[in-house]
């Protein structure tokens, strides 16, 4: 029976196609893991791998001597590992890149470009990994194979062509390892530009925007064992049950240490109600644990308005109990900006924060007197705060409470930013950045000697916009899938076929390979999980998690093809055959030997000293934090600087509904695992759109009826742009009145390309005004 079963889940996977129409809904579940979550991560990665490769792949998943899961960026904590140290959905993205599937030459043969691009995003990742690398020609419809020296040499000569490097764009995924980063990044600005897009610019963006004014440093202050110890934890705009599973059984371990949780969010999420660790008897046969000890149901946009009217609450309780709330030892000694913060959050109107927020005054109350009961407050947020129009504003608000509180620098308080996908932090450590600081720049200079450029390079919505005006005609992906992962779908699309070369480095089969210049090329690389041997030895790499933990990542699965290549070796091996045999760079020493790479890395980035024997450690290191470290903030006033910017919020407008885009419980970013979606009660279909009853009702259509949803921005000049997504089931759902929730690739059509963050020009796909059309 459990045979069949398997089989028939391969067939569907494989070979089916699907229908939407078939979608089944059930009521949103109210707690997250437990045994369910244990049986379906094993049947995945069954199915995928076998229970040979499953046994070995598992067995080394964020373990010291094994491999960093491929999934999200959440940090192990420190000491003893748990024998399974892998969520559910860490488990689908070990099965989905250590799958036996394979998509070869023969495959290519089989299926024209055409044929595929009318697939499903979800059709073609099950198809497996890239064994070869392949060429598109021009007008031709069949990718065909071609020898790796070839392949460099056909980028060579485009690139070189270009009246100027600045004509090429070179974007990266948070997949990429340290080393790769590196070294992708000294290949790009020794080539001479400062393009270079990744995916940090489409999600933290605002984070690390609003952190660098606050605090001097774009990144999160705190640890795990600051979350375990914390009085308090305010969670907002995060789905850790679906997105950063393993961070739930942190929460846990607060919990029993006293910690309450406010929990901030449009949808009532399982993973923050209620958790079931199936590693202990009460995850098994008891209730779990309840985490969320309030849950603040906001509406999409108000998150700016909750923390200023909480500002304000604060500070009347100051004036009621002086010198038992405001920290002002701190913040004198600490903070500029102070009193033009006060003097804003006092005139804050609270009937405004309810009418912005949704939230009850009452409620209000109960959070603020929360904030003040705690002597350690961490604040903890991801997309759902950075995808805003005001994300920035929003964010230095959030840390406003925090700095009036003195919680910086000091254990078991702090902000902390959950990155999404691994290592996309160490990505920007490491240089992938199109704006790096002149220090960064003038290091890489005089360990090279090179000449780095100074000009800033595109963002992913500036590059899309090269691209598409005709300024960019190159494009090197590495790792991504670019093409689903931006906003803007069809404007995207056109761009990157406006190109006179794509090149796609990647491990799995993506829309992005349908979606091409006029030449294209598939470069087929390692995964974390294989193994990589470079002149006879078996090689490491390195990664940074969301708390600046840097440690190794060590594949040992038997790769999918001997034709396949590492992210170093692909780079190295192109650098030299685009910069010349004699370029002062030694790539051929760096190909084969990555520990030459983190003496390099020592040189030259910030915090990096005695790289080679720090990341050797049980642990790994963790990168200097000088807020967190010493009080310090290199900041233009030297203090943390309270952020005052005028308040922001997203009105609904009548007749129409805020959107937020999102992901399903079976993806990860536009992977995607299956086409269920079992917190939220889905199954058997992604193009659904969660509405409040009473607003199916006022638009006077009905629960399971199919719609379109059309999204109206107005631009620069004041005319209204509309996009347009087609085919939705209105489902049901306790979304706060005028707002609804759908899931991402499918809804990014809907983000007009310049409906951007103020300051850090990430899309702002968590408020897209639409109407709903019935079909």
């Amino acid at each position: 029976m459990a045979r069949r079963h398997l089989n028939r889940i391969v067939a569907r996977d494989v070979d089916a196609t699907f229908d939407e129409h078939a979608v089944r809904v059930n009521g949103p579940e109210h707690q997250a893991a437990g045994v369910k979550a244990v049986r379906v991560s094993m049947e995945r990665a069954l199915v995928q791998m076998g229970p040979t490769r499953m046994t070995a792949a598992l067995a080394r998943v964020n373990q010291r001597h094994g491999f960093d899961c491929p999934g999200c960026a959440w940090p192990e904590t420190p000491g003893g590992r748990k024998i399974a140290e892998f969520c559910e959905n860490g488990a689908k993205a070990v099965a989905e890149e250590a799958t036996k599937r394979t998509v070869t030459p023969e495959f290519f043969a089989r299926h024209s470009v055409s044929e595929l691009a009318a697939r499903p995003e979800y059709w073609l990742s099950q198809q497996g990994r890239l064994t070869h690398p392949m060429v598109l020609r021009e007008g031709h419809d069949h990718y065909e194979p071609i020898d790796w020296d070839d392949a460099y040499r056909l980028i060579a000569t485009h690139l070189n062509t270009l009246e100027s490097p600045d004509e090429a764009v070179f974007y990266t995924s948070g997949r990429t390892s340290n080393e790769a980063a590196f070294l992708y990044q000294l290949m790009v600005r020794s080539f001479g530009t400062n393009n270079m897009p990744d995916c940090s610019n489409m999600c933290h963006e605002s984070s690390g925007a609003a952190l660098s004014k606050s605090i001097g440093i774009g990144k999160g202050s705190v640890t795990v064992l600051d979350i375990e110890h914390a009085d308090c934890i305010l969670i907002a705009g995060q789905n850790p049950g679906t997105n950063h599973p393993r961070m739930l059984s942190v929460l846990e371990t607060a919990k029993a240490n006293g910690a309450k949780i406010i929990a901030v969010n449009p949808l009532p999420e399982a993973g923050l109600m209620r958790f079931k660790d199936p590693q202990k008897v009460h995850g098994v046969v008891g209730h779990g644990v309840q985490l969320a000890d309030e849950f603040v149901q906001i509406r999409i946009g108000g998150d700016m308005a909750l923390f200023a009217g909480l500002g304000r609450l604060l500070l009347e309780a100051e004036d009621r109990a002086a010198g038992t709330v405001v920290d002002r030892a701190f913040v004198e000694a600490h903070c500029s900006g102070f009193a033009d913060y006060e003097r804003q959050t006092r005139a804050v109107d609270l009937d405004t924060v309810v009418t912005a927020t949704g939230v009850e005054l009452t409620q209000l109350n109960r959070v603020a007197q929360m904030l003040i009961d705690s002597d350690r407050t961490v604040l903890c947020w991801a997309m759902g705060l950075t995808q805003q129009r005001h994300a920035v504003a929003t964010i230095g608000e959030a840390t406003n409470l925090l700095l009036l509180r003195g919680m910086m620098g000091k254990p078991g308080a702090g902000v902390c930013p959950v990155r999404g996908h691994s290592n996309v932090q160490g990505d920007r450590t490491m240089g992938i950045w199109e704006k790096m600081p002149e220090s960064f720049l003038a290091a890489l200079d005089k360990h090279f000697g090179i000449s780095a450029p100074r000009k800033h390079g595109y963002d992913t919505v500036e590059a899309i916009r090269a691209m598409r005006d005709g300024r960019a005609s190159v494009f090197v992906g590495m790792g991504g899938n670019f093409v689903s992962a931006t906003p803007d779908t069809p404007v995207t699309e056109a761009a990157v076929r406006n190109c006179s070369l794509t090149v796609q480095i990647s491990t799995k089969l993506n829309r992005s390979h349908m979606v091409h210049g006029a030449t294209a090329l598939i470069l087929p690389t390692l995964g974390r999980t294989d193994r990589d041997v470079q002149a006879g030895v078996k090689q490491v790499v390195s990664v940074e998690d969301s708390m600046s933990m840097v440690h190794l990542s060590r594949g040992s699965l038997t790769p999918p093809s001997e034709a396949l290549r590492s992210e170093v070796a692909i780079v190295c091996q192109l650098a030299r055959t685009l910069l010349g045999p004699d370029h002062g760079v030694p790539w051929e020493r760096f190909n084969g030997d990555y520990d030459r790479v983190r003496d390099s890395i020592a040189a030259v980035v910030p915090g990096c000293g005695d790289y080679n024997a720090r990341v050797r450690a049980p642990d790994g290191f963790q990168l200097p934090h000088p807020p967190r470290d010493a009080r310090e903030f290199p900041t233009h006033t030297g203090k943390a600087n309270f952020s005052v910017e005028p308040l922001e919020w997203v009105p609904v407008p009548r007749g129409r509904l805020v959107l937020q885009t999102l992901r399903s419980h079976d993806q990860y970013n536009t992977t995607i695992y299956g086409l269920d979606d079992r917190y939220r009660g889905v199954k058997g279909g992604r193009r659904v759109v969660f509405v409040n009853p009473n607003d199916v009702a006022t638009m006077g259509l009905t629960e399971g009826q199919r719609v379109d949803l059309v999204s109206e921005y107005a631009d620069r000049h004041g005319h209204v742009q509309q996009r347009r997504a087609e085919d939705f089931l209105i489902v049901s759902y306790p979304t706060p009145v005028g707002n609804a929730a759908a899931y991402y690739p499918e809804t990014n059509p809907l983000v007009p390309l310049d409906h951007v963050a103020a300051e850090s020009n990430t899309p702002v796909s968590k408020a897209v005004v639409i109407r709903v059309e019935a079909r």
